[in-house]
């Protein structure tokens, strides 16, 4: 089984801020770190580290940025397709945060969008039938819906993130087997999977919640030291996703409760990868059958 991510990977550069600045406004800052970033990035190292064949289908720049970013994702076993640059200039994102633990986020896309569904198709000709298909919202909705059909008829399995939400993103749910939102996005798009398909929501502080086949299963949070928001929902989808392939099962409670714990340690660090939870931490947490 080979999950395929397809999605962006940034730059990302962290502000410590008082608050954030409205509109107009010029407000003082500290640059904290820079790191990688981006959601597809960040799911696709997560289930890399969980062990996971995964290959992030993606575009990196020709700058310096660009080299970085394929060092990084080479120094996680992480595969870029392709593994060279394919645009000028890398995606970058500025995420400012408060002392409280807060954020706001501000992303470039222009690399991102030049993931058209023909590209993508190259880099799909060897999936087989069973391999996994994970998209998030950072592609224009044609081109999300379209690959999407392309996946599924190819046999694959399909994963949805729509975060960044998109109203149009509605016309995706027949062709997603998996998809996993928060409390707003399931409030506008109001998912309608086919039969058999796994819807997670994310409640905050109240934990989640899985709807499949009539049933619903929720888990409460985790309690945790908030440092950093920045990557949270990242690690809850990658390790709720791995928690399920690696014991060959669709989304259950179990994976509720592992992704709920990653969550928990993401939050408490600040940064994005280097906030998640390491190889040895999510090998000790999968491998949990009956967390308290």
């Amino acid at each position: 089984m080979h999950i395929y991510v397809c999605g962006n990977i940034t730059v990302d550069e962290f502000w410590q801020v008082d608050h954030f600045p409205a509109e107009g406004e010029s407000a003082l800052g500290n640059k904290v770190h820079s790191d990688v970033g981006g959601k597809g990035a960040n799911q696709a190292m997560i289930l890399s580290r969980c062990g996971l064949t995964t290959s992030l289908i993606t575009a990196t720049g020709e700058d310096s940025q660009g080299e970085w970013l394929r060092q990084r994702a080479s120094d996680e076993n992480l595969l870029l397709l392709p593994a060279v640059a394919s645009v000028p200039f890398s995606d970058n994102s500025v995420i400012f945060t408060t002392a409280n633990g807060d954020n706001a986020i501000m992303t470039s896309n222009a690399a991102a969008n030049s993931l058209t569904p023909e590209r993508v198709s190259d880099w799909l000709k060897a999936a087989q039938p069973g391999d996994i298909f994970l998209q998030q919202g950072n592609l224009s909705a044609p081109t999300t819906l379209a690959l999407f059909q392309l996946a599924k008829s190819r046999g694959m399995t399909t994963v949805f993130n729509p975060s960044p939400v998109n109203p149009a993103f509605v016309d995706c749910w027949p062709w997603v087997d998996i998809a996993v939102v928060n409390q707003g996005e399931a409030a506008l798009l109001k998912p309608r999977l086919p039969p058999h398909g796994s819807l997670i929501i994310t409640l905050g502080a109240s934990g989640a919640e899985l709807q499949r086949d009539q049933q619903h299963w929720q888990v409460p949070a985790i309690q945790a030291e908030v440092v950093d928001t920045t990557g949270a929902g990242d690690t809850f989808l990658a390790v709720l996703l791995a928690s399920s392939l690696l014991r060959q099962t669709a989304p259950d409670s179990l994976a509720l409760h592992h992704a709920t714990a990653a969550a928990a340690i993401t939050v408490s660090r600040r940064g994005t990868w280097r906030a998640f939870p390491t190889r040895a931490e999510l090998q000790t947490l999968l491998s949990d059958r009956h967390p308290s």
